[in-house]
């Protein structure tokens, strides 16, 4: 390669007058390319992190304390157009108390019979 294919390949970094070829400095910015997506990458994380405090409410416990509540309010007897059936609500609010009262009268008769 001799002339302007060469001058083509070729850069000159001006602070210190050195030819480099294109292609290496090519490499280099791509891998500083990658790295600042993954800078930006990790401190989205981090700030993701920082916005999801881990609090009694957002804990598995307080998930699976929400989802009890729910499902014992009978809040999925609302319909999707936002009305509920009181008979329907009550119904279910009444059905899923009994059947925790079953169920600890059920443990304790358990516990009683066969651990005591």
């Amino acid at each position: 390669m001799t002339g302007p294919e060469r001058a083509q390949t070729r850069t000159t970094i001006a602070a210190i007058g050195v030819f480099v070829p294109k292609d290496y400095l090519g490499g280099m910015n791509a891998a500083r390319d990658g790295d600042e997506a993954q800078r930006r990458e990790a401190l989205a994380a981090a700030r993701d992190l920082k916005d999801d405090r881990t609090t009694f409410a957002s804990s598995a416990l307080g998930v699976a304390a929400n989802r009890a509540t729910d499902h014992f309010a009978a809040r999925d007897a609302v319909d999707p157009d936002g009305e509920a059936d009181a008979i329907e609500l009550w119904g279910r609010r009444i059905g899923r108390a009994l059947s925790l009262a079953a169920f600890i009268v059920l443990s304790l008769y358990l516990y009683l019979t066969y651990v005591n």
